[in-house]
């Protein structure tokens, strides 16, 4: 029986299980997205709610309780800044978790767990990487061309002595 077993104890300490659930909030918070494995997800939902009932707080104290949990200043920043208010007028359910197989190795069930309404940010983010690649991919092109072109006119150099 669980009675009175509240949380998830993901096979850790407990310093190392704070430190685990620290780092994740704050890669949810920055990262909009993050993928990991269930229970680690499921662990880490309360705290990013309370994360975000706080920068909906808005308020200096609120901001120094999400200071003392989150790990660097961009997180609090970005929180209070940009994630909070996207979420105004919603009482709660900021997250959602969408399960997508199985890790290779040990077999655990691997999870994204991604803010409602970063759908958005997302496909900017992944536009945006597409353009880098392209972009790439356009310049190793040119460079391979100018290469064999070099060599097609070492080539013809080379037979006109010979």
């Amino acid at each position: 029986m669980r009675h009175r077993n509240a949380g998830f104890k993901l096979g850790r300490n407990t310093s190392h299980r704070r430190a685990l659930l620290r780092n994740l909030v704050t890669s949810v918070l920055v990262e909009d997205r993050v993928e990991t494995t269930v229970a680690k997800a499921k662990a880490v939902r309360p705290h990013v709610e309370k994360m975000i009932t706080l920068g909906k707080r808005g308020d200096l104290h609120a901001r120094r309780q999400a200071l003392s949990f989150l790990q660097t200043d961009k997180a609090v920043k970005r929180l209070f800044d940009t994630v909070a208010p996207r979420y105004g007028d919603r009482q709660g359910g900021y997250l959602r978790i969408v399960r997508t197989g199985f890790q290779q190795g040990d077999g655990a069930e691997k999870a994204f767990i991604e803010l409602l309404g970063a759908e958005k940010q997302l496909d900017e983010k992944r536009q945006k990487r597409a353009d880098i690649k392209a972009k790439k991919r356009a310049e190793l092109e040119e460079q391979l061309k100018q290469q064999n072109e070099q060599a097609e006119a070492e080539g013809k150099d080379g037979e006109e002595a010979a």
